[in-house]
């Protein structure tokens, strides 16, 4: 039984990050006119740190939940695979949309939220590792 239930919770795991990926693309690659205006100073340098911050977790969470090992080096390797994703999506813009364009500084918030949420990792390493050698 409780593997079964690893294997759900890995499926959802793996749909959830497939799900946001996917998400990411079509926001960042429709027309900026079909989104509803938001009218908050640099809002979309918080959307791209937010959309990496989360596709790092989600990732991140499914590469350990597959592994069973917190290997942070793992971890390095979505966020890789988050700056990637983020870069290929600037180029698109650049390349197939009329009404977006490529800028370094959403790569730069991209990356920002993709190492906050390794930061979260290595924290939760960090304290899951103390607790193990405390003394009950």
């Amino acid at each position: 039984m409780p593997t079964k239930n690893l294997l759900v919770r890995n499926k959802i795991l793996l749909g959830l990050a497939i799900g946001w990926t996917t998400l990411i693309g079509v926001l960042c690659l429709i027309k900026s006119g079909e989104l509803p205006p938001i009218h908050i100073a640099g809002v979309d340098k918080y959307v791209h740190f937010t959309f990496h911050f989360v596709f790092t977790i989600l990732w991140g969470y499914y590469a350990l939940e597959k592994q069973k090992v917190t290997k942070l080096q793992n971890i390095l390797i979505v966020v890789g695979y988050s700056l990637f994703y983020g870069i290929l999506i600037e180029f698109l813009q650049e390349t197939l949309t009329t009404s977006r364009h490529a800028d370094i500084h959403d790569v730069f918030a991209n990356f920002a939220g993709a190492l906050t949420a390794f930061l979260i990792f290595v924290l939760l390493k960090y304290t899951n590792t103390k607790n193990k050698y405390r003394k009950p």
